[in-house]
């Protein structure tokens, strides 16, 4: 198949013929100049460009984090075009390498309005079934037909030869009969880029159960080598001799016909035009990537922010609640009865980086002002929270809102990284700045937007607080110490607000004040922001546990602003 004779023959006729074409063109003076050859100086700074890519290449691949070099040398390593492998070399940070990889996925989704991307839930799934029927050795995805199957699908057609079977050679191929090794005939009815009738050979001449793809027919023919065995027509008549087969230069071991004719499939030309387009990446058949990233910012109408933040459940589960604040005046309001309604759909989907799905939801957000408030409450926000319970890792999360009204959608897609509370370490939450923190009814207890565990916790997430509003924070620590004698930890809550390296506060809490005593301890504080004047401030929390001598430290900066009128109806809640 790969023979160096073959490489040999082409590349003189090719380079003959193109000697013929060229010399029997007239070349005109204007052209001349235009027709020399660069200089050997241009030719080395080509030469040294093409070194320095390579090796700028294979140094960013070493350097590249295990998930994304798995990714790109192994989920899509057949699939991933030239063009799109040197793009994502070229990225610089998690969070590009990570929108790439969506947009990577979105190209080739066949439905792309669908939540589901059937394309790369189909690619996995070849994947699985080469590696659980390929494999020989090797993983089942790194085998010829393993790749094959990657990146065409199950064959329209298949037959399966045992070693040793008896196979009668067309008249094409000599005649005549031999036997021959394991081998499988797939057929393809349409490949694009290819064409019809697409039909491909795996021989395992090994016996290991490695089929490999040939394009040479007499490569399963056991008996090639033996002498005097597997005779063609030909040589059986003695009109040829066997070893004449070893002596052809196109790459095959075939004899040739004793009617003249030769398919078409066995030229060599076709040959190995064939092997060369099966294993180019297959054709991208759906949106381009630039259309893609175009129509993210064209639609991306509704601008919103968000946050997450992370408390542990138990073991190595994490609550992550997410939260969302929409300004109103984003919002399309429709007037009945004297009330102005908004309606935003939302969808948001939690994956891997390798792209399984681990967590979506779907909820609807509405929002209700009569006359009376509708104007005040556009100066003001919608809240909404979502909370996750995932297992510590990275993850991507997308998000998206659409207006009913006037169609308008905004879309998120950022990192999610979901951190580890280890059980032998003092760990704390993410410190939450709240406007609102407070008890909830027994029957509430862990139920609701903004409810954790008995209490209502809703973040301020441009930590911007009017001086009439409160000012809460929230945070809980983990693995505290306990005194053997006691029952009870010795931890102590030392809490700063500082305004440039000026304390404007500094308390000090004991876990006996707070009354809690067990592994666990849950910062609860409120305090009116009109105790500090308009400005901006750095809040800082240091817990130390005395019996295990360690600190951890929680941190925040908040700005207070002059009192502003603030509308209560301002903050959402999912419709029923």
């Amino acid at each position: 198949m790969r023979k160096l004779e073959s490489f040999r023959f082409s590349t003189i006729f090719g380079t003959a013929l193109f000697l013929l074409v060229y010399l029997a063109i007239p070349v005109r003076p204007q052209d001349k100049q235009a027709n020399q050859p660069p200089s050997a100086g241009q030719n080395s700074d080509k030469k040294q460009d093409t070194s320095k890519t390579k090796v700028n290449e294979r140094q960013v691949l070493k350097e590249l984090a295990t998930p994304y070099k798995k990714w790109l040398n192994e989920d899509v390593a057949y699939i991933i075009t030239d063009a799109e492998r040197r793009a994502f070399l070229g990225l610089q940070t998690n969070e590009e390498r990570e929108q790439f990889i969506e947009q990577f996925w979105q190209r080739r989704n066949p439905d792309p309005d669908s939540v589901d991307n059937t394309y790369k839930e189909e690619h996995y799934r070849r994947i699985a079934y080469a590696n659980e029927h390929f494999a020989s050795g090797i993983p089942g995805w790194k085998t010829d037909r393993g790749r094959i199957y990657i990146m065409y699908g199950k064959p329209d057609g298949l037959e399966s030869h045992t070693a040793g079977e008896t196979w009668d050679r067309p008249l094409d191929q000599g005649g005549g009969d031999t036997q021959t090794y394991a081998y499988e005939d797939w057929t393809y009815h349409y490949i694009e880029g290819i064409g019809e009738n697409v039909e491909l050979e795996f021989v395992d001449p090994t016996g290991t159960g490695e089929f490999r793809l040939t394009t040479d027919p007499s490569e399963k023919d056991a008996l090639l080598q033996v002498p005097g065995a597997g005779l063609t027509l030909a040589e059986q008549m003695g009109m040829s001799c066997k070893a004449a087969r070893f002596q052809n230069t196109d790459g095959t071991h075939l004899a040739p016909s004793p009617t003249g004719f030769q398919g078409t499939s066995l030229d060599e030309f076709n040959r190995l035009d064939l092997e060369a387009k099966i294993f180019a990446p297959p054709v991208v058949k759906f949106k381009d990537l630039e259309e893609v990233v175009s129509s993210r910012i064209v639609r991306d109408q509704i601008k919103f922010d968000y946050r997450f933040d992370f408390m542990r459940v138990a073991g190595d589960t994490v609550l992550v609640p997410i939260t969302l604040q929409i300004p109103n005046d984003q919002l399309s309001f429709q007037s009945k009865d004297g009330v102005h309604t908004a309606t935003l759909n939302l969808f948001a989907r939690v994956t891997t980086l390798s792209g399984r799905t681990v967590q979506t939801f779907e909820d609807t957000i509405r929002r209700d002002f009569p006359d009376s408030l509708l104007q005040a409450s556009l100066h003001n926000s919608s809240i909404y929270q979502k909370a996750l319970p995932l297992r510590s890792g990275l993850y991507r999360l997308d998000v998206v809102l659409k207006d009913t009204t006037s169609n308008n959608v905004g879309v998120i897609n950022t990192r999610l990284a979901v951190p580890p509370f280890d059980d032998d370490q003092l760990q704390a939450s993410t410190l939450i700045l709240a406007d609102e923190i407070s008890p909830v009814a027994s029957k509430d207890i862990g139920v609701g937007m903004f409810v954790i565990g008995s209490t209502k916790v809703r973040p301020k997430l441009d930590q911007n607080f009017a001086a009439n509003q409160a000012l809460g924070l929230y945070f809980q620590v983990y693995n505290l110490k306990i005194d053997d004698k006691t029952h009870k930890n010795n931890a102590s809550i030392n809490i700063q607000i500082l305004q440039g390296d000026k304390k404007i506060k500094d308390v000090v809490q004991t876990s006996d004040q707070l009354h809690q005593s067990g592994e666990q301890l849950t910062v609860e504080e409120s305090m009116p922001a009109q105790a500090l004047p308009p400005g901006k401030y750095r809040i800082e929390i240091t817990t130390t546990d005395a019996l295990a001598n360690k600190s951890i430290s929680r941190s925040a900066e908040f700005t207070i602003t002059a009192p502003a009128t603030v509308t209560t109806a301002a903050q959402s809640s999912p419709a029923r």
